[in-house]
């Protein structure tokens, strides 16, 4: 297995203004994220919300995965408008061996990784390297921001039982978000030349005092609730608890998974119904641990939803792969399900983070049921990567628009058709009113959810039918030099490893000028760029291989042109 060995602080900082002076403005790019893609906001809309008591100018960020566990990914999910970073689950099992390839979304969204990849002190590190260099950008204005914009949250993910979550590693690692100033300090010094200017800035030390907590597929209630009341009791942390879609129950899931959408290729073991955790138990854990959360003055809420665990029928994995984990487009419904059922018992007060299949499309109407953060993990592997999110707020500000919102709380109320009469809102004051106002939301959040709970049933693209084809693959195979160049290799990788160089072409040996490569330290052989290549093969086996990025060189000489052209002796 390739193991991933992150950058220093000091490389990361000199790629990113290198590759931000070589640009013209308006085509600048950091991290291979062109500039054009970058959240700047939008003039006279207000996106920003609260998590857990923090102002956030967006609702949106990255779920949870592959592409949340190094600091270069992070650095991208920012600049693309993510604001609530879900950052990778860490365990105290921090030397796994993970099957390779590990992550198949060509169609649907599979995977058979859980865990991350590094170690819990270089995971903590990778999280500090991310947020400094996150600050670097924000107060040195060298990239456009939005007016009003705040530094993101990062939010935990720890697991996945209670004897793991209290090891001394993730106590550790738990403990060392919550104050990293040894580590800051030790890295302060790596700060490049180009950023002299704000070495000495005062960086944020508390990265984060959030956690969703992730669990066992297959953990029972009992344990969660113990791990949920370890987090709020010893590190007073406002936890979210992410949840199971087993909660639907196996006649329900099935259903709507085999019979309404039509995958009935998609087999969910029994067992994973027979241990997870029943709604009766979820209503009794929620109804538990949010009056503790209140006494403690901390937040709590619940995350819809975790995975789905599936029997592996698919050829992708490796043979050793008995069970796989569904995401996107299916996922999507099964979850919305289950937000529903919540606010139907709850009323709306409950608070619910959302990640299921998400996209640009259906992104403005999750956030109008008022799912704080609604993050993505599946669609962000797909070409374009971090890129799609410009789709995500780009519809989400039409969609105010469209119904005159300029809030995202006027959005919500607005979707409903409650039209301001008279130039007067017909709703409580959110300062005069607050508890009215909220009541309101909450109520009418519900509402939404039915509505677009009917709706997205409707939906064909939620079906195997309204699946889209693979991508079309063409008759010619990889090699270690020149390809058609269409890019899509770099941003669906998670790990940002591909990336494109320039050389002075070589007839007979590289006849084009762009390149392609792979940086292995970054490269895990997860296997994503694979499927979405067009000529068949893999860009990260088949491309040359860097252990450190090239940087630019004048011209070959025309005798050393003669010398490569030269037949082999």
């Amino acid at each position: 297995m390739a193991h991933l060995r992150p950058a220093s602080l000091a490389d990361l900082l000199t790629r990113l203004h290198g590759e931000w002076q070589i640009g013209q403005p308006g085509k600048r790019q950091i991290f291979d994220l062109p500039e054009a893609k970058f959240f700047t906001g939008f003039p006279n809309l207000d996106l920003s919300t609260s998590f857990h008591g923090t102002h956030i100018a967006t609702p949106f960020g990255p779920a949870a995965g592959p592409h949340t566990q190094l600091a270069q990914n992070l650095v991208l999910s920012w600049l693309a408008g993510a604001r609530v970073l879900e950052l990778k689950t860490v365990q105290v099992l921090d030397q796994l061996e993970i099957p390779r390839p590990c992550i198949d979304v060509i169609h649907v969204g599979y995977n058979c990784e859980w865990s991350q990849e590094l170690s819990l002190p270089e995971s903590l590190e990778e999280y500090v390297k991310a947020a400094m260099i996150i600050e670097l950008l924000f107060q040195s204005g060298l990239v456009p921001m939005p007016e009003n914009d705040d530094l993101p949250v990062f939010d935990m993910s720890v697991g996945y039982d209670l004897a793991g979550i209290q090891s001394q590693g993730v106590r550790a690692f738990i403990d060392g978000m919550g104050d990293c100033t040894a580590i800051v300090e030790r890295l302060r010094p790596q700060i490049p030349e180009a950023f002299a200017a704000w070495c000495d800035i005062d960086f944020r030390t508390r990265l984060s005092n959030t956690l969703t907590l992730s669990t066992f597929h297959g953990c029972p209630p009992d344990e969660i609730a113990a791990m949920t009341r370890h987090l709020m009791d010893e590190h007073g942390l406002h936890t979210v608890v992410k949840l199971n879609p087993t909660l639907l129950g196996a006649e329900r899931a099935r259903q709507l998974l085999g019979e309404h959408m039509g995958f009935a290729e998609i087999a969910i073991p029994q067992e994973a119904f027979d241990k997870d955790t029943s709604w009766d138990e979820a209503v009794d854990l929620v109804n538990e641990l949010a009056p503790r959360a209140a006494d403690l003055e901390l937040g709590f809420g619940i995350k819809l939803t975790n995975t789905l665990v599936v029997e592996n029928h698919r050829d992708v994995f490796p043979d050793s792969v008995e069970r796989m984990y569904l995401s996107g487009p299916p996922l999507h419904l099964l979850a919305m399900s289950l937000v529903a059922d919540f606010r139907e018992h709850f009323g709306g007060t409950l608070p619910i983070s959302f990640s299921a299949g998400i996209d640009a499309k259906n992104f403005p109407a999750a956030v109008s049921l008022g799912l704080v953060p609604v993050t993505v993990c599946t669609d962000m592997l797909k070409p374009g990567g971090y890129g799609r999110a410009h789709g995500y707020l780009t519809n989400l500000a039409r969609a105010m628009e469209d119904v005159g919102a300029t809030t995202l709380d006027e959005f919500i109320l607005l979707a409903r058709g409650l039209v301001p009469a008279d130039g007067e809102a017909p709703w409580p004051d959110t300062d005069t009113e607050p508890e009215a106002h909220a009541a309101l939301l909450a109520q009418t959040a519900a509402l939404n959810t039915d509505d677009y709970l009917a709706a997205a049933l409707a939906d064909e693209r939620y079906t195997k039918a309204g699946t889209p084809r693979p991508p079309r693959q063409l008759d010619s195979h990889l090699t270690l030099f020149d390809c058609i160049a269409c890019s899509k290799c770099i941003p669906v990788c998670p790990n940002n490893a591909n990336f494109a160089y320039e050389i002075t072409p070589v007839p007979g040996l590289a006849e084009k000028e762009l390149q392609f490569a792979t940086f292995t330290h970054f490269c895990n052989d997860c296997g994503n760029c694979r499927p979405f290549c067009p000529e068949i093969g893999a860009p990260h086996l088949d491309k040359p291989r860097f252990t450190e990025f090239p940087t630019p060189a004048p011209p070959l000489s025309e005798a050393d042109l003669k010398k490569l052209r030269a037949p082999a002796q």
